[in-house]
């Protein structure tokens, strides 16, 4: 028996297994005695475990924090890291989102595509290489993550309690052909205080959701005399909105929303409404702190003038979102953004963004650093994966880096391959997910053979 006929041999269980796993709700919970991430997602490790110590596979459950099952001998282990642990469900749902329903071809629930399709694939790809009879000189490990979603505390108790990690490896939790290199992120938030005097101060301002989101909206109430606030109303600037408040005025600022990885594609309000407030007579304090986030920040996305522009050939140049910023009459809190590229460190960024707003009276209140992944293209893991992508699906076969992050940067060693294909619609946390009946037999089929190669 090949490898394929084993993989499509198969087909039945895996569509009934993913089933079973859709229908229980793994959405994280507060912890209870035995559920570190709530009880559906226990439930939903314990059916994982349970199918595949019933497909003959060595399971183990550390500690329901997570679990693994394998297959081979070997000293060297191999591994593909998928979760099992889903977003909430949201509105807008045309099919119950645990329903695990098979409608034209296309299995409909939270999860069916990221990341509970691509992990049941990887669990009867496992049992269809032994199925097949292949020699290995490596074992295969599937690794059983149940916190993604959430922060990736699943790996990091797995590793910290003597998980062996793998020479190498991947997770179906990205795209294909692959991603081998993944920006380093950094969110720094910084507090300001000022004192105010005189007839033009700011009472409140405000803008952004997260750090990740380019604002689309931003506000400032100003107290300042009327003829003051009628000067501002009778010609606002572009894409400000001005109206009279009980003492003062209110300034919007309307902007574009994007996704932080890619600021570039939206219009910061943040930046906008700051650029238009240092036209006003503020106190010289806060009329500093303003002028500081216009020059500094503004609308820029490339950190250029915080004297943090990177740039490589492999991913491209350095990202920088303002993502939020909260104030009042004697202080402001905001966090930004940036990522920078792959061949790149943090000492070559982060020690001039904090110097910069240090020097302007700013305190660091928060940091929060996720180093960058990059393994070459000429590795034998990335190399290896190309190959597979090729022959399998005769698409060309390049790889490729973003300014996300995926599941890959919670495990060494490993890189983010398929479950999506290049032109397919980004259908995850989104109302109706499904994943196709074919293209889950093709992630299988993929998944099956990048295991062996590695493996072999």
């Amino acid at each position: 028996m090949t490898l394929q006929e084993a993989v499509s041999a198969r087909q039945e269980e895996l569509l009934r297994t993913l089933q079973e796993s859709i229908r229980i709700r793994s959405v994280q919970a507060p912890a209870e005695e035995g559920c570190p991430y709530g009880p559906g997602v226990r439930r939903c490790l314990d059916h994982a475990l349970e199918t595949a110590r019933g497909l003959g596979l060595k399971a183990v459950d550390m500690d329901h924090q997570a679990g693994w099952c394998e297959y081979g001998e070997g000293e060297e282990m191999v591994a593909v890291l998928g979760h099992l642990d889903v977003v909430p469900e949201g509105d807008g749902w045309s099919f119950d989102p645990f329903g695990g329903e098979i409608r034209d071809g296309k299995v409909f629930g939270r999860g069916s595509m990221d990341d509970k399709g691509p992990t049941v694939a990887a669990l009867y790809a496992l049992a269809a290489i032994r199925d097949a009879g292949l020699p290995l000189r490596r074992r295969i490990r599937l690794l059983l993550g149940t916190n993604e979603e959430t922060g990736s505390q699943d790996m990091k108790y797995y590793r910290a309690h003597g998980g062996e990690l793998p020479v190498m490896g991947f997770t179906p939790d990205g795209e294909y052909p692959v991603i081998n290199g993944e920006k380093g992120i950094v969110n720094m938030t910084f507090r300001r205080t000022y004192a105010q005097s005189g007839a033009v101060r700011i009472k409140r301002i405000g803008g952004g959701s997260a750090p990740n989101v380019v604002p689309a909206h931003a506000r400032a109430e100003i107290v300042c005399p009327p003829e003051l606030a009628e000067q501002w109303m009778a010609a606002p600037a572009e894409k400000l909105r001005v109206s009279e408040t009980a003492d003062g005025m209110l300034v919007e600022a309307e902007g574009v929303s994007a996704h932080g990885a890619s600021p570039q594609e939206g219009e910061n309000a943040l930046g906008r409404l700051v650029r238009a407030l240092t036209a006003l007579p503020l106190a010289e304090d806060a009329g500093a702190a303003v002028c500081f986030l216009a020059e500094k920040l503004g609308m820029e996305t490339d950190g250029a003038a915080l004297g943090a522009a990177l740039r490589d050939e492999v991913s491209g140049p350095l990202t920088l979102n303002w993502g939020t910023l909260e104030g009042d009459d004697t202080s402001l809190s905001l966090t930004v953004n940036f990522r920078y590229p792959v061949t790149k460190t943090y000492e070559d960024c982060g020690p001039a963004v904090r110097a910069a707003f240090e020097g302007a009276g700013f305190t660091l209140e928060r940091e929060v650093h996720k180093p960058c992944l990059y393994i070459p293209q000429s590795s034998e893991l990335v190399q290896t994966l190309l190959r597979v992508y090729a022959e399998k699906t005769g698409l060309p076969a390049a790889p490729k880096s973003i300014g996300g992050g995926t599941y890959a940067k919670a495990i060494p060693n490993v890189v983010a391959f398929g479950p999506i294909f290049p032109g397919d619609e980004v259908r995850e946390h989104k109302p109706d997910e499904f994943i196709e009946v074919d293209k889950l037999m093709k992630n299988a089929q993929i998944i099956a053979e990048a295991m062996y190669q590695l493996a072999k």
